[in-house]
């Protein structure tokens, strides 16, 4: 999208502490993001809850990123599609409650992933009117029409669940406490099997390290120009589960971190979740013997 509008994007990789278990630990090095400024950055696009690591990015992360935009008058565009998405009491922060940062950030969310609606493809953008006009107009002459009564229904939505916040009967409470029982039935499995399940904070994925279990498995015939896109396609083809290669979430400069990495999603049904266990369980057996 970037490359669309002309535009140049600059990579600046998350980086996981050696060791860790934990979304949490997947920390952006601040000596490289500074690396990265120039008299030509106009924008700096963050995501939290983030996809694929499931981090939710802290009040002193976001604050370290405000303040680079400020040094450099840059806008942030904040994707926080998985905003009411959090797991083990942990706290989505808005960039745009930072000092001095409503008046440069533009917020993107999504209604469709809120309430488990996405075949309705509505999410919306707020911030400061000058950023928003524009965006307007633009969309006018991009998109012809809209579904008029999914946006009002939605909208409805959002004003009772907002009047329901930290009550028991939100459902932005109950479904965080339903996925997050799919998350930790997830990272459970994944032990049974010598694949090290990164625990997110937030979000709908899960990223897994499977170096261990592919020194026992062969999957050396399968395509591919890297090692995590031949192990998806082993796992797809010989254990009917289909994750994401890591190198698919990497730019082409840091796809070589994700190597050891693949994602999966939890957000499945519970007949699904039973059906990977028994998989799991068999595969487990497999590595046994």
């Amino acid at each position: 999208m970037i490359k669309l509008a002309q535009g140049i994007p600059v990579y600046v990789p998350l980086r996981l502490k050696n060791g860790s278990r934990s979304s949490r630990n997947f920390k952006l090095d601040e000596k490289e993001f500074e690396s990265k400024f120039s008299s030509k950055t106009k924008m700096i696009i963050v995501n939290t809850p983030h996809n694929p690591t499931g981090k939710v990015f802290t009040y002193d992360e976001l604050n370290m990123i405000a303040k680079y935009s400020k040094r450099f008058n840059t806008l942030v565009l904040m994707d926080e599609t998985y905003e009411w998405t959090l797991f083990d009491e942990n706290k989505h922060i808005r960039m745009n409650t930072l000092p001095e940062m409503w008046n440069r950030t533009i917020t993107i969310g999504s209604a469709g992933k809120t309430f488990s609606a996405t075949g309705w493809k509505i999410g919306y953008a707020y911030g400061p009117e000058n950023l928003i006009a524009p965006m307007n107009l633009m969309h006018l002459n991009i998109a012809t029409s809209c579904a008029t009564p999914l946006q009002e229904a939605l909208a409805v939505v959002y004003e009772t669940e907002t009047a329901r916040l930290d009550q028991k009967s939100s459902y932005f409470t109950h479904v965080s406490e339903m996925l997050q029982k799919k998350r930790d039935k997830f990272v459970k499995l994944f032990k049974k099997v010598k694949v090290v399940a990164i625990v997110p904070e937030g979000g709908y994925f899960l990223m897994a390290e499977y170096s261990k279990v592919a020194k026992v498995v062969n999957f050396s015939s399968e395509t591919g120009n890297t090692k995590d896109v031949k192990f998806s396609k082993w796992l797809a083809k010989n254990k009917k589960l289909a994750p994401t290669p890591g190198s698919a979430l990497y730019s082409s400069d840091h796809e070589k971190l994700a190597k050891n990495w693949i994602r999966f999603s939890f957000v499945r049904s519970e007949e699904t979740l039973n059906k990977v266990e028994e998989i799991i369980n068999k595969f487990s057996e497999s590595l046994a013997q």
